[in-house]
């Protein structure tokens, strides 16, 4: 299982409104690798600082990472996957006010290219026996819309063809693996009883497609 990040920003404000550090995912802005909705950009600001935080560095490497010519304080985490190179970066910085984001689509249509790159996505396994295709389809739109539009810890939820047959996705926040950002994220299925979870972690691609890790 691949281990929650932590962060350590405080004092962000949106609007003048306090925003819990643990609601406000932090990760570098693509840079050369296509597009990316207002909505994620928003979510992906990074905070710099011009102090090197003691102590502070890259998941597993003793060293400071210099960005742009500024030093980022980046917290502590374990390895992802035995994947090296892997952050989440946050830090403390003056209070911003992040530009205005676009909202997801309001047709709430998600395209096949998307679906199809999510390659089944959570759903696609055991917590999905027992939905039709069309419950299956919701709640693929419903993973990848948390990981695109959605801030961590927020739910997204989704409604089955029966009352009994609903369900919700949780993301993370995001983080940097290579040259992606990507998240860990939950679905939750009801099918009648108890609700069953599956954990798993997408990474996005240029097209603003995602792709599970396997």
């Amino acid at each position: 299982m691949i281990p929650d990040q932590s962060t350590a920003m405080e004092g962000v404000c949106h609007g003048g409104i306090s925003i819990d550090p643990g609601a406000m995912p932090i990760a570098l802005e693509l840079a050369g690798s296509g597009q990316i909705s207002d909505k994620y950009q928003y979510y992906g600001h990074a905070y710099f600082s011009d102090d090197a935080a003691p102590g502070a560095s890259m998941a597993g490497s003793n060293s400071r990472k210099p960005v742009v010519g500024m030093k980022i304080r980046v917290a502590l985490v374990s390895a992802l996957l035995a994947v090296s190179g892997c952050t989440t970066l946050s830090g403390k910085g003056p209070t911003v006010t992040p530009t205005p984001a676009s909202t997801p689509p309001t047709s709430g249509k998600v395209t096949k290219s998307i679906i199809s790159a999510m390659d089944g996505g959570l759903v696609g396994g055991s917590i999905g026996n027992g939905l039709s295709d069309a419950e299956k389809r919701s709640a693929l739109e419903a993973e990848y819309k948390a990981l695109e539009y959605t801030t961590s810890g927020q739910k997204v939820a989704w409604k089955g063809d029966q009352a009994s047959h609903y369900g919700e996705v949780v993301p993370a926040q995001p983080y940097r693996v290579g040259s992606q950002d990507c998240r860990q994220y939950t679905q939750t299925v009801f099918t009648g009883g108890a609700g069953v979870t599956a954990r798993g972690t997408a990474c996005r691609n240029a097209d603003g497609s995602w792709t599970p890790l396997t």
